[in-house]
């Protein structure tokens, strides 16, 4: 009788790992599973085992192609199997491509004359997913904000920081979940960032991933009315509720999409937008709209410059930009008054109400 054997963490089974056990178990007649006791699990992986031992034991024992299951206890990393490897003397070891602690196992192996095996990725059967993401899944929130940005846009990108600049932005309801999302899609909202923090990505990583900036998901996940340092990473400077600006926000929709990660190289005018950001940094000190509006303003003649279309002019508006990239998607209107904004809502179609959003921590 050929005797396989595998271990790992397996701390939240799902499809990948049952390729593997059932390729594993191909190789020969029975198929011996190790999994790292919650100890091992925290000592080297630094957190929680997702169930208790004893759970997990019964879980992996009723596989139909797993014949036994074992308890790595062994604090040695990457060999937390080996006395139970020891006592069982399989004739293979079998490993993904991906073992990160291949030289360990291949000495242990040769102690006994097993066989070092490594399986070959095939095909999966469905998308790949990792014990990681799955655990950044269930840690992932329900519903997040979207964004719009004041001033200092780009200067997030890393290749376009500018020391001494800022990004001034603001988290704004109605929120989105992955299951309700009433934003039109590509439109400059920070949509992006704010779907990859849903799934449980990395979004900061994924937002510099498409050659774009950082500022999306750095106020998406900090809420509230935020300056950021003009920088390679966001670095907070100032926030604060952005209670000022309630009631006096909308965005209009300007019936095209639009795709920042392809207007990124864009020639445009970098002084001006850092000025930009000092000026709606100075009004988010001040807690004053009109100071805000000023540099809305120098940044939306900036986005003129490039191209944008102008946008409707609007009673009572004292600013507007478009959001994010720009030629297209959403564009931020400030007013002077509710009244104005109300009025705004009732006549404009495409125009819809936003407001600040800061997660109350208690």
């Amino acid at each position: 009788m050929k005797k396989i054997f595998v271990s790992g963490c397996y701390d939240i089974l799902h499809a990948g790992h049952i390729q593997f056990f059932e390729e594993a178990r191909c190789l020969g007649d029975q198929l011996i599973v190790s999994f790292a006791s919650s100890e091992v699990l925290w000592i080297h992986k630094h957190r929680k085992a997702s169930i208790p031992d004893e759970h997990k034991k019964a879980l992996l024992e009723s596989l139909r192609m797993v014949d036994k299951v074992v308890v790595g206890k062994s604090l040695k990393k990457g060999l937390d199997f080996e006395d139970d490897f020891l006592a069982e003397k399989p004739d293979i070891l079998a490993v993904t491509e991906d073992d990160q602690y291949g030289d360990l196992k291949r000495e242990l192996c040769n102690r006994i004359g097993a066989q070092y095996v490594i399986l070959s990725k095939t095909p999966p059967r469905f998308q790949p997913v990792s014990t990681s993401m799955l655990v950044n899944r269930i840690k992932a929130p329900n519903e997040v904000p979207l964004r719009v940005d004041f001033a200092g846009g780009w200067l997030d990108v890393p290749r376009y920081a500018r020391a001494g600049a800022f990004v001034v932005n603001c988290a704004v309801t109605p929120m989105v979940s992955l299951m309700e999302w009433t934003y039109e899609k590509c439109a400059g909202m920070g949509g992006s960032g704010a779907w990859a923090m849903l799934e449980g990505r990395d979004p900061v990583q994924s937002e510099l991933a498409l050659g774009v900036g950082w500022q999306d998901p750095a106020v998406i996940s900090e809420t509230g009315l935020c300056v950021w340092r003009s920088g390679d990473r966001p670095i907070l400077d100032i926030k604060s509720t952005g209670d000022f600006l309630n009631g006096r926000m909308a965005i209009y929709y300007t019936n095209s999409q639009h795709n920042t990660p392809s207007m990124a190289d864009c020639t445009r005018d970098y002084e001006r937008i850092a000025q930009s950001s000092l000026i709606a940094r100075a009004g988010v000190i001040e807690h004053n709209i009109a100071t805000l509006a000023a540099g809305v303003c120098l940044y939306h003649s900036v986005q003129l410059d490039e191209g944008m279309a102008r946008l409707p002019d609007i009673e009572g508006s004292i600013a507007r930009k478009y959001c994010g990239g720009g030629f297209g998607g959403y564009a931020l209107y400030l007013f002077q008054k509710q009244e104005f904004r109300d009025k705004a809502l009732a006549d404009v179609p495409g125009m819809r109400a936003v407001e600040p959003f800061c997660r109350k921590l208690f």
